[in-house]
């Protein structure tokens, strides 16, 4: 079985790459050559976005699959489809559970969930991409599988909910320096994140599937935990009291310095759990093994062991002094 990966070398994608060699794919990356592939996989060095020298590159070839996981836009799945039609037996958009309607009417979430998000630009992008494939399937037969991830996270970055431009070892090393960290509302809207091996054993398992194609399935944990929950986590992996600043969403995401907007109004300010009967019925014994607990404590080691993953951000860190400092003068007021 052949796949295309457009991508190849990012927190999902790596993983599914890796875990279909294993399984006995031939997978080919297609991306600019910037970073290493996965072990086992083959690379064509182009950039997507040059439409007619990845069809020429691609004339002359047939895949089982092909994923793209930088398709953001309209735009972006329109040029997949000219250059792909005919040439794979499916196509797999990745899109994300950030376009199911918000705010939500039931915090279960199925792939029956309305896709409405007024918050987040990202979001209706996903939702516009779909649409389109969704028309192409019903139109000519175009071989689409929706695929909709939440918060995916690798070793390599530890996941928190408000974080600056540099990634989240800011909010790490407030932790460490004993300072207290921003946590968006009150801290117990419940939240989900999965694991990249976890997400690829669903993903692989969609590859090839006839039963599938026409479909949009979401591919997530079954386990929530609580906002204070994760921030518990890190703060015990780091070996360090947890020293909470509960900040309400919607004063964050009035910021005129982050744009906190959709990534909380839109999607992590809201109690979510997902219902992954669909994706258990088209992959039977599918089941995420690497707990919420063990994968932050395993992503914690890994920065704190690896420098390189140490972006400082002095900036998001006077911010959060600020805003703290300016709820303490509020709270003296009430």
């Amino acid at each position: 079985m052949r796949a295309l990966c457009i991508g190849g070398t990012g927190v999902i994608s790596s993983a599914v790459a890796e875990l279909a060699v294993r399984r006995g794919w031939e997978v080919i990356a297609l991306n600019r050559g910037n970073r290493e592939v996965p072990a086992g996989v083959m690379s064509w060095q182009a950039d997507i976005r040059q439409e007619r020298e990845v069809a020429a590159l691609v004339e002359r070839e047939s895949f089982d699959v092909v994923m793209d996981f930088i398709a953001y836009t309209r735009e972006d799945v329109e040029r997949d489809w000219r250059i792909f039609r005919g040439k794979t037996k499916q196509y797999i958009f990745i899109s994300s559970a950030s376009a199911y309607q918000k705010p939500l009417t039931d915090y279960v979430v199925n792939e029956s969930t309305p896709l409405a998000n007024p918050y987040w630009q990202y979001s209706r992008d996903k939702i516009a991409c779909e649409d389109f494939l969704m028309n192409k399937y019903r139109e000519e037969g175009f071989p689409v599988t929706v695929v909709r991830p939440s918060h995916t996270y690798c070793e390599r970055s530890v996941p928190v909910g408000v974080q600056g431009k540099n990634g989240s070892w800011q909010v790490l090393k407030r932790m460490l320096d004993g300072k207290a960290v921003i946590v968006h509302g009150d801290g117990t809207s419940l939240w989900t994140m999965t694991h990249s091996t976890d997400f690829a054993k669903g993903f692989v398992g969609l590859m090839a599937n006839p039963h599938v194609l026409g479909h949009a399935i979401q591919i997530t944990s079954d386990e929530s935990m609580s906002w204070n929950q994760i921030y518990s986590c890190i703060a015990q992996a780091l070996e360090v009291p947890f020293r909470p600043v509960y900040v309400p969403s919607a004063l964050l995401a009035g910021s005129q310095f982050y744009d906190f907007k959709g990534n909380l109004l839109g999607d992590k300010a809201h109690s979510i759990v997902f219902d992954n009967a669909k994706l258990k019925h088209f992959v039977p014994g599918f089941t995420a093994t690497i707990s919420m607990r063990e994968g932050i404590t395993a992503a914690v080691s890994y920065v704190v062991a690896h420098p390189e993953n140490q972006i400082e951000d002095p900036e998001f860190d006077g911010w959060c002094d600020q805003v703290i400092s300016g709820l303490d003068g509020l709270r003296a007021i009430i």
